[in-house]
């Protein structure tokens, strides 16, 4: 529930410190997924942990590491979120996956060369952790703002990560491009230390949401008692599903397109490492997606808010589609930079106005539950698409071929969204 001290009456949700406090978090979180995920790590996985390596089965073990990890939290997601929403534990459970996945970016840095298998594992565990740790962060949006700001607080965040996030990696890449000058022997040494940045700064940028944001405490019960609820609460939901057809309806679509998403955001360094793009071009195409994602998401907060969510996801997904069908042409540096605009320009507006739409349909009191199982299906969506990448990278040298994976997904996501029915919309 929200109360007037949170979410006083016509007041600018802005304004509020547990908004900020829970946009803040996104700030925080976000330089795992751009520094670590889509940057330093598949680059340096490549080139210094797995020198000397197949360049395919590199493409292979990343692709399934990251199905792993997924697959992890799509397990353990709804239960998670059933024992938090017994015991008001939203914030406890957070605090925890967060605190691991730093612990293991941390741990990046002390990885030695060669040790590849060390730093997947490592690699697996932050995945497991950021991922889980966004189960509970996501379902605090109702925590923290009233129905009607949905759009544009989950607009913000992913703004604001977005502008966070690259400042620390354009820090990092120029920290790394002259290691010297900060006193690192060479580029890896400069790498390493990257990776322990991520992980003061998603620290230190957490603080303020657990300060502000409040959640109503209920009576804990026993842990083990919590976990035997969880799971018949899941499969009660389960068996429950078709009280909530629209809900049930845009998971199904919403598991199609984001596998897509999520798919594209994973491998696209190593799809343009695959195509002998430098590793200078790799770093600034991904700068150049946050750079534009910076305004795009904020302007799809304010569109989502005059069309509605369901509209704007439509537009989002449908420049992913047109982006998919633009990486089976792609042959040059100025084609992959290209791409990049287009992703920055939908990236964030298609993941904030989906969670600000699953919101609307979600009910206030399931919210943890039910949010467990958008994160469920979410890393479901993103087992599929890269353990097909995966086994594809076993069979073809061809990187293109991987694109076709995508254009499936994106169509049946628009066909399903297109049967939701959105109250007030």
């Amino acid at each position: 529930m929200i109360d007037k001290e949170q979410s006083p009456d016509g007041a600018s949700p802005f304004k509020s410190k547990p908004v900020i406090g829970w946009v803040l978090y996104d700030w925080a979180n976000s330089a795992f997924a751009l520094t670590v995920i889509a940057t330093f790590y598949p680059v340096f996985f490549r080139s210094y942990w797995s020198a000397g390596s197949d360049p395919a089965a590199i493409t292979s073990r990343l692709a399934l590491a990251t199905a792993v990890g997924s697959a992890l939290v799509a397990l353990i997601a709804p239960v998670l979120g059933a024992v938090a929403d017994a015991g008001g534990a939203r914030k406890k459970f957070l605090s925890l996956f967060t605190l691991l996945a730093i612990a293991s970016t941390l741990g990046l840095y002390f990885v030695a060369q060669g040790d590849w298998p060390v730093a997947l594992g490592l690699y697996v565990i932050a995945l497991f952790g950021f991922y889980s740790a966004n189960t509970f962060y996501d379902s605090l949006i109702i925590n923290v703002t009233a129905r009607e700001n949905f759009e544009r607080v989950s607009a913000a965040g992913f703004g604001i990560g977005y502008l966070g996030s690259s400042m620390l990696l354009g820090f990092n890449v120029w920290m790394v491009s002259n290691p010297t000058a900060l006193g690192f022997a060479d580029g890896s040494e400069a790498v390493r230390f990257a990776f322990a940045l991520v992980a003061g700064w998603w620290a230190l940028f957490s603080v303020p949401l657990f300060l502000f944001v409040r959640e109503e405490k209920h009576e804990s019960p026993p842990l083990l008692t919590a976990v035997v609820s969880g799971y018949r609460t899941l499969i009660g939901t389960f068996k429950n599903i078709r009280e909530y057809k629209n809900l049930a309806t845009f998971l199904l679509a919403y598991w199609l397109y984001i596998d897509g998403v999520h798919t594209l955001i994973l491998m696209a360094t190593d799809f343009g490492a695959r195509l002998n793009f430098s590793s200078n071009d790799l770093v600034m195409a991904l700068l150049v997606t946050n750079i534009v994602g910076v305004p795009a998401t904020l302007a799809f907060g304010w569109l989502g808010g005059r069309i509605g969510p369901k509209r704007a996801i439509y537009l989002g997904v449908g420049v992913y589609l047109l982006i998919a069908l633009w990486g089976l042409m792609l042959e040059s540096v100025w084609q992959y930079y290209a791409m990049a605009i287009g992703v920055g320009l939908v990236q964030g507006g298609v993941q904030s106005m989906s969670r600000a739409l699953y919101a609307r349909l979600t009910p206030p009191e399931k919210a943890s539950e039910f949010f467990g199982f958008y994160s469920m299906l979410g890393k479901f969506a993103a087992i599929l698409g890269p353990t097909l990448i995966g086994l594809l990278a076993m069979v073809s040298d061809n990187p293109k071929v991987s694109v076709l994976v995508l254009i499936p997904l994106f169509i049946g996501g628009l066909l399903l969204l297109s049967r939701v029915e959105v109250p007030d919309e």
